[in-house]
This record gives structure tokens, C-alpha cells and sequence, in this order.
């Protein structure tokens, strides 16, 4: 039996055309700055983010660990969404390597106010930890998938900025973001001192991610991505599914989007399913259960033996991501299967 998979949009595996492409990428040694399509993937990232440069990541959360690292001193407090990734998802690698406490900001969906940036920002004190560096994810990732207002976004960079911390954008899915507003990416990181890109969630790729900032970070960034082992030899073969994605899996994003709109738009029909006042924007897609005899994580195991593959999260909500490994077709056949079961465990 297939199972449709909405557990999360690094679920997508390369296409054949993207096979291709990677069977036919020029590659050199990309630790002696070697490898011409990383080189080529870096230029071209930093360009669209408007950064002066770049250095090509095996992962997204070394992205986020390389920016702390280079932002923050040991006993040094990053500011973040309590619900962030790096906040819940890094196996606290901001404590555990780059010696930095994270100050947590609750909200609702992801999204904090320059006030309350502002307040989180420590006063200076023999016995609290530094202020050092701001971090927003543009979208949202457990909350739901919120795109930040630009006004908002800038209005957070700015107080940063002025207290003299480091501000730094966990882009994983900021092409969707772009997608929906048609804002492109460098207008929302203009200004911030790093941010960066996924390639392996909606754009489809097997591994891969781009940090950009000034050329004193990226140098700063190029040593600790030495250091964690993240430095590669012929990463051509990787950077060549990149360059492909961003040819061809950018526009297609838009599918993402409508395929969950049609999602919550059957489950929102049925009256066993509430959503978030965060109503998907993009792919992600974030719901509760309602009047039903089972929990979420019970919900998640009879949906998948029933062929519908979705995500628990710790707080009881329940998590859907479209990607372009699933069809309408297939979001048609999973917002039914989800309905059938909830059917079965109604109270």
C-alpha cells in the first residue's frame, strides 16, 4: 500500500531531471574553493538575498549553529520563537557547541512584535547573560507556517540593530514566503547580518543549504563549517541539484500552496478537525482534533495504517506539509482517508 506523505517537505526526493543534472555537474575540490558549480550555486544565492557572499551548508541546522557561532560568544543569549527550530529542533547545539542560552518569546503563531523584541533584550549586568544575537524564521515552521509582515520583520531587525545585536533569518522555506507575497527574498533579509536557504524541503533536493552575510562572516562561517566537519570535496554533484531547483522547483511552490488550501479546506468541513487562527499561507498546515476518543499521536497511527502519513507535534497539534512529491489527486484521497478516520473514533 503507498502512503501519501505529508509528514514534512524534506520527504521529496530528487527528480529525475534533477538525477540528471547531478550525473552532469563540473566539480573540483570545494575545500580549496575549487568546485565550480558550488562556486556558482553561492554566487547565485547570495545574489538573490542580496549579500555580498555565501557558503554552501550540508544542512540547515548548521547554517543556524554556524551563525550562532560566528554571532555570539560562549554565555552569550540568542533571541528566538519559543516554537522555532532553533529553539526545539537542534538537539540544543547553540548550548551544547557555541555555549549560547536561548531566550525564548511566546506567541501564537511565530511571529514576535519589535516590543516584544525589545523586551526580551537583556539590560547589561554582572550576572545576566549577553544579548547577542536575534533570530526569526521567515516562514514559521511548528507554528504553522505564518509568513512575518515585512513591516514586523523590519521593525524586529531595527531594534535589534540599535541595542547592537546580531540578527540573523532561518530562510528554510523562505521561497515560500516569496511565493505567496510575491516579495522577494533579498527584500525581506535586506539589512540582516546573515540568513539563509533550504534546498532538501520544498525545492526538492537530497542536501543542501546556503548561508550568506558579509564577506567577514562567511570567512568566519567557512572555519566553523571546517571545524563541525561540514567541509566537502567535490559538492558540485549537490550544488548542481540546487542550481536545478532553483530553475525549475521555485514557481511550482505555488502548487504546494493550493494542494493545502484544498486540504484544509475539506478537513475545515468536517466537524472533527480545528484549525489555528494561522491558516496556511504556504505548505504547512497546522490542526488540532476535536471530539474524537483518541489523541494526536493515536490520530497519526491509524491515519498512517490507513495511508495517510501526517506529523504530532509535542504541544498535541497536529502537522500537514505539501510538497511536490504529492499530487491534488493524492491531497484529494488523504483529506478523505483523515475523514474516515476520524469517523472511526468519534465520542
Amino acid at each position: 500500500m503507498r502512503v501519501i506523505d505529508l509528514y514534512s517537505d524534506t520527504k521529496t526526493t530528487p527528480t529525475d531531471a534533477m538525477r540528471a543534472a547531478m550525473a552532469r555537474a563540473e566539480v573540483g575540490d570545494e575545500q580549496a574553493d575549487e568546485d565550480p558549480t558550488t562556486r556558482a550555486l553561492c554566487d547565485r544565492v547570495s545574489a538573490e538575498l542580496g549579500y555580498p557572499s555565501a557558503v554552501f551548508m550540508p544542512s540547515g541546522t548548521m547554517c543556524n549553529l554556524v551563525a550562532t557561532l560566528v554571532h555570539t560568544r560562549p554565555g552569550d543569549e540568542l533571541i528566538a520563537d519559543a516554537e522555532s527550530h532553533i529553539c526545539t529542533t537542534e538537539a540544543a547545539g547553540a548550548a551544547a557547541i557555541a555555549g549560547a542560552a536561548v531566550n525564548p518569546i511566546r506567541t501564537a503563531d511565530g511571529v514576535f512584535t519589535a516590543d516584544e523584541c525589545r523586551a526580551a533584550i537583556r539590560a547589561p549586568g554582572r550576572t545576566a547573560p549577553r544579548s547577542a544575537m536575534v533570530c526569526i524564521e521567515q516562514t514559521t515552521n511548528f507554528s504553522g507556517g505564518a509568513i512575518w509582515p515585512l513591516d514586523t520583520l523590519r521593525q524586529v531587525r531595527d531594534v535589534a540593530l540599535d541595542a547592537g545585536l546580531r540578527t540573523h533569518i532561518d530562510g528554510a522555506r523562505l521561497f515560500n514566503a516569496s511565493c505567496t507575497t510575491g516579495i522577494a527574498p533579498r527584500t525581506y533579509t535586506e539589512g540582516w547580518d546573515s540568513a539563509w536557504i533550504d534546498f532538501t524541503k520544498g525545492l526538492g533536493c537530497p542536501v543542501g543549504a546556503v548561508l550568506c552575510g558579509s564577506e567577514s562572516f562567511v570567512r568566519d562561517a567557512w572555519v566553523w563549517k571546517y571545524r563541525l566537519g561540514g567541509a566537502m570535496r567535490q559538492s558540485g554533484v549537490l550544488a548542481a541539484a540546487a542550481l536545478h531547483a532553483l530553475d525549475h522547483h521555485v514557481e511550482r511552490l505555488a502548487d504546494d500552496h493550493a494542494n493545502a488550501r484544498l486540504l484544509v479546506e475539506r478537513l475545515e468541513a468536517e466537524p472533527y478537525f480545528s484549525f489555528s487562527a494561522v491558516k496556511p499561507a504556504t505548505n504547512l498546515i497546522l490542526f488540532s482534533l476535536r471530539g474524537l476518543s483518541v489523541d494526536a499521536d493515536q490520530f497519526v497511527r491509524h491515519a498512517t495504517q490507513a495511508g495517510v502519513r501526517i506529523r504530532a507535534l509535542p504541544n498535541g497539534k497536529l502537522r500537514a506539509t505539501t510538497h511536490l512529491g504529492v499530487t491534488t489527486d493524492d491531497i484529494a484521497c488523504a483529506a478523505a482517508i483523515l475523514i474516515a478516520t476520524a469517523w472511526r473514533y468519534t465520542a
